[in-house]
């Protein structure tokens, strides 16, 4: 925890040494926190995943969102609510299926986001941000990826950081 701590503080120290000469935009990528099992297809989150979720708030504090976007779906909004409320904010629901990654950009250009979705969305989001097919599906095991895509004026920035 330590480690991504002073990872998201160096992170947060260069957005500001940058931001003051251009536009940037930040992307904070996650999975949903860990589900019941055979719960149905729109399963709540355990207690090991709401505590996830907490987790997830308290290490995002510092980074300002301005806005948290989930899926629709129990474990992705409760996932995504304490970081929202941390910041005084409302989830925003989106569908991965009909995401348009170019009118999400534009709409979110200088802010500080945070994206819920699942173990195949979130990559492919991370990918669509980068123009790259860097990140490859998330192990249904994992639930601690945290994706970090920069936006600095021209130059995109992006990093993949376990949060266990």
């Amino acid at each position: 925890m330590k480690k991504l701590t002073l990872a998201l503080i160096i992170t947060l120290f260069c957005s500001c040494l940058v931001q003051a000469q251009q536009i940037q935009s930040t992307y904070y990528l996650i999975r949903h926190a860990e589900k019941m099992q055979d719960s149905g297809s729109d399963p709540d989150l355990t207690e090991e995943g709401k505590q996830r979720a907490a987790t997830w708030a308290e290490v995002l504090s510092q980074a300002n969102l301005d806005m948290v976007y989930s899926t629709d779906y129990k474990r992705t909004k409760n996932t995504a609510t304490p970081s929202a409320l941390k910041n005084g904010l409302v989830v925003t629901i989106y569908d991965p299926r009909n995401f348009d990654i170019e009118a999400f950009k534009k709409e979110t250009m200088g802010k500080t986001v945070l994206v819920v979705g699942h173990s195949n969305t979130i990559p492919a989001l991370a990918n669509g941000l980068i123009g790259d097919s860097k990140y490859k599906d998330i192990d249904h095991h994992n639930n601690a990826n945290l994706y970090i895509i920069d936006y600095i004026g021209d130059l995109v920035l992006d990093k993949l950081l376990q949060v266990d």
